[in-house]
């Protein structure tokens, strides 16, 4: 279609967008490490044809780790969902497992691939005595949300993820960047792009935005009190 811009929301996508065309310039959004994943050269050079809005997801994962075990005093060992599928995760999970050494975790891999594998990742995180759980973000996980939500909390399993959706579904707690704001500042990539702009001199812009979420709500059913130091801290308590 000869068209001058393509945007892309995550990894398969701009994969899809890359392998597709060198010429057509690519601006994508949600994407963990454009480096590390082989869409860009460095993050302040791009030096191709594509540029966008990184999440930043490995160095949140730790910060995830740090805020889920001052809600919940005393776990030592903690479960992470990931999908060894999805190329990310691969990146992100040396960076969690760092993390959990440092706050003396102990930390439980459990890979899903499908959603039908959801229910036994979940009893195996239990088996092992996990207190809790971290779930790496894929639209796998993002398109069972509100079943991760449900079978986390008949477990009684307090949750961490990246997207708000999955706190406002009866997660514990979110925290990662506001997508709606790194939509808006795609477009603005978009537009200096279409004024002849090139994706190559376009560093590859990191969220200036992150939300704490908690859900208070859950923390009940669970049994929890949220320490009152991490409730003046968050962006929004869901009630």
């Amino acid at each position: 279609m000869q068209v001058d811009v393509i945007i892309t929301v995550g990894t398969p996508a701009t994969r899809a967008a890359k392998n597709a065309s060198n010429t057509i310039s690519v601006v994508f959004s949600r994407i963990a490490d454009p480096v590390q994943l082989g869409f860009v050269k460095s993050l302040a050079r791009p030096g191709g044809n594509l540029t966008g809005v990184s999440v930043i997801s490995a160095d949140l994962d730790a910060k995830r780790l740090e805020v889920l075990v001052e809600a919940v005093s005393g776990i030592k060992r903690v479960g992470v969902f990931w999908d060894p599928t999805f190329p990310p995760h691969a990146l992100r999970l040396p960076e969690v497992e760092r993390a959990a050494r440092l706050l003396n975790i102990e930390l439980q891999r459990s890979p899903v691939q499908r959603a039908d594998e959801l229910e036994s990742a979940l009893n195996s995180v239990v088996d092992q005595r996990g207190q809790a759980l971290i779930v790496l973000s894929s639209s796998l996980f993002t398109g069972q949300l509100k079943r991760v939500t449900e079978i986390a909390i008949r477990h009684n399993l307090p949750t961490v993820f990246e997207r708000r959706e999955f706190a406002e579904a009866g997660g514990l707690i979110s925290y990662g960047p506001n997508y709606s704001e790194m939509y808006r500042r795609a477009a603005v990539y978009v537009d200096r792009i279409l004024k002849g702009a090139k994706p190559s001199d376009l560093p590859v812009e990191q969220p200036t935005k992150l939300e704490l979420v908690l859900n208070v709500k859950t923390a009940t059913v669970l049994g929890l009190q949220i320490p009152p130091t991490l409730l003046v801290r968050a962006d929004e308590v869901i009630e």
